[in-house]
């Protein structure tokens, strides 16, 4: 078994996060942004994961308004079949969330808070059993309530996840060892 299937099995858990948009600017504007988002995911069989997300942003820059976006809400996650497994340790996956969320720029800016959905590709590069280090580009809508009433947006954002084993894989790992 390869190394970007065995942490994809039914009852393992992943636990992680992305980090998107960092930006220290050096030069003027003096500008400052991120994007993070802590994930949770249990998988309900193999290649298939159900979980949450919590999403909070920022970005400053010096003498103009200030962004912040956050969210909270479900996602769901599927790996592509063991046929594109790239180079037995990484693995092609599918995102979608949806949950609340919304955007609010200082000085009269956009705002928007309601409903907010995103889906896009990622990859997975395992660089050990437990830990993928991934990219993701999605589409983020978000519709509701404010002075703007929808807002769209296309994020490129980097990150890591942790494979933990479920109780079902540890205890066949420890049946193994007895035998």
């Amino acid at each position: 078994m390869g190394v970007a299937q065995a942490q994809i099995q039914k009852g393992n858990v992943m636990v992680g996060g992305n980090l998107a948009n960092i930006n220290l600017g050096l030069d003027d504007p003096k500008v400052f942004s991120v994007d993070i988002t802590p994930k949770a995911a249990w998988f309900i069989q193999d290649n298939l994961a159900l979980g949450g997300y919590v999403n909070f942003g920022l970005s400053t820059t010096k003498n103009a308004p200030t962004t912040t976006n956050y969210g909270v809400g479900a996602l769901g996650r599927y790996y592509a079949g063991k046929d594109v497994e790239v180079l037995n340790h990484g693995r092609f996956f599918a995102e979608a969330t949806v949950g609340i969320g919304g955007t609010s720029v200082s000085k009269g800016g956009a705002n928007t808070n309601g409903l907010n959905l995103s889906v896009g590709p990622g990859f997975a590069y395992f660089i050990t059993p437990n830990i993928g280090l991934e990219t993701l580009l999605k589409y983020n809508g978000l519709v509701g309530f404010g002075n703007t009433t929808a807002q769209n947006s296309l994020n490129l954002s980097f990150g890591f996840q942790v494979y933990l084993p479920g109780q079902r894989t540890a205890n066949k790992v420890k049946g193994d060892i007895r035998n």
